[in-house]
């Protein structure tokens, strides 16, 4: 026997059984977007890497460590998309669509990081992305995080708490970069490994150490806002005043750096202490300058990101999961003549009534076991083809989830006796 290929460590198969919940929060997440007047752009996985280089910084993790890059056939260096923001941003100035102009977007699918594989980290992972560009005051902060508080209350997901903060303009993060590279090379000593790496090339990750014995030395660093400009400070003062105004409650963590270089002023992130230390569920801030970086007109910009995965644990903790899709009708077909024409007549079924959700018995089998599959499929009505039923131009219709007798109903006639048969059933067997 051949040796089973098993799936690619930190990639997950998402099976039939637990899709439901997927959908539930696709499905609620692409109408509130929609209502804000997003739209939905689909771009590439790969991308150059040169593209996540230039956008992400040279010296984070996510490109220093962590990116799936690999040489194709003609030679060029390719990564597997670590995020989505770079890729949009690049979707936008190849297709010449800003000189002036506003979109709001927003895109979902897969993203790819080699971390160590974790609770609510994997290394294929799903993400909804939502930008708004052309924008650059508060109101549009303002806006995009209500819109992530109403997702919320629409999922029906409690217990998340919201922190902010505001990291200035590139001119305030350079001057704290000193500030902080000053402070911990004092403590070199007190470093872990992670830090000391950290401490040339990107200090500001520092903050965000889980190890429990850097904190008190983190606790004692300089905070960002202390060298935030004036307009930084009035941006995230007007943000703050807005966020009150719609009630939509909020801390200040003055830690909260965010891992991207390229965000500047306002920074955000959702959180839970549900997921254990992987806690964040939603994350995104501003970034007006991307898209110059890239090569694009100056446009300022804010988004964010929010881990599907994460977010389905959530919903099935909650117990907001919708329970699987089960069909309303299945079919059991007896006699040579009847298997003939099943196919036939389920199909004109169908057509009839699209909505109906209808599995057909295929491959045969006793009475018996039929009745077993139309049982195990969840369906509230059985029909039942046989070559007598047929003869006489009839099916027959059995409920499956109550105790009542069988009944007949003439082919002519099958679509409104189904519709009939499912009505007297109850609500919960009608088509939505």
């Amino acid at each position: 026997m051949a040796e089973e290929i098993q799936a690619v460590r930190g990639m997950n198969d998402l099976l039939p059984a637990d899709i439901s919940a997927w959908q539930f929060l696709e499905a609620c997440t692409r109408e509130l977007l929609g209502s804000y007047g997003y739209e939905e752009i689909r771009v590439p996985v790969v991308e150059h890497t040169e593209l996540f280089k230039r956008a992400i910084g040279e010296h984070t993790d996510v490109v220093g460590k962590e990116m799936y890059t690999f040489t194709d056939r003609g030679g060029d260096s390719l990564t597997l998309r670590p995020e989505a923001t770079a890729g949009i941003a690049r979707a936008l100035i190849s297709n010449r669509l800003l000189r002036g102009q506003r979109h709001k977007l927003w895109c979902s699918g897969p993203m790819f990081r080699h971390e160590a594989p974790q609770a609510g980290r994997y290394r294929q992972f799903w993400q909804v992305d939502v930008e708004a560009v052309g924008w650059p005051g508060p109101d549009v902060d303002a806006e995009l995080i209500a819109l992530s508080a109403r997702l919320w209350q629409r999922l029906g997901i409690e217990g998340l708490r919201l922190q902010i903060n505001s990291l200035g303009t590139p001119e305030c993060r350079r001057e704290y970069r000193t500030r902080l590279i000053d402070y911990f090379s004092a403590h070199e000593g007190s470093l872990d490994a992670d830090s000391q790496r950290r401490l040339t090339g990107n200090p500001l990750r520092i903050l965000d150490s889980k190890n429990p014995e850097m904190q008190e030395l983190i606790r004692g660093a300089p905070l960002l806002t202390e060298s935030l400009d004036a307009e930084s400070r009035e941006h995230f003062a007007q943000l703050r005043a807005m966020l009150d105004g719609v009630g939509v409650a909020f801390e200040i963590n003055p830690r909260l750096v965010r891992g991207l270089d390229y965000y500047n002023r306002t920074v955000f992130e959702w959180i839970t202490q549900s997921t254990g230390a992987q806690n964040a569920v939603c994350s995104g801030g501003r970034y007006d300058g991307l898209i110059a970086q890239l090569g694009g007109e100056a446009t300022p910009a804010i988004g964010f990101a929010m881990g599907i995965e994460r977010l389905v644990t959530l919903l099935l903790a909650a117990g907001r999961s919708p329970p699987p899709s089960h069909p309303h009708v299945y079919v059991i077909v007896s006699g040579t003549r009847a298997g003939a024409e099943a196919v036939r007549l389920v199909e004109g079924l169908r057509s009839e009534r699209p909505r109906l959700r209808i599995e057909l018995n295929l491959g045969g089998g006793n009475f018996k076991a039929q009745f077993r599959r139309a049982d195990k499929s969840g369906a509230p009505l059985a029909l039942i083809i046989g070559d007598d039923e047929f003869a006489r131009g009839v099916v027959a219709m059995k409920p499956l989830r109550q105790e009542s007798g069988q009944s007949e109903c003439p082919i002519v006639q099958l679509a409104s006796g189904v519709d009939a048969a499912l009505a007297a059933l109850g609500p919960a067997a009608k088509p939505a």
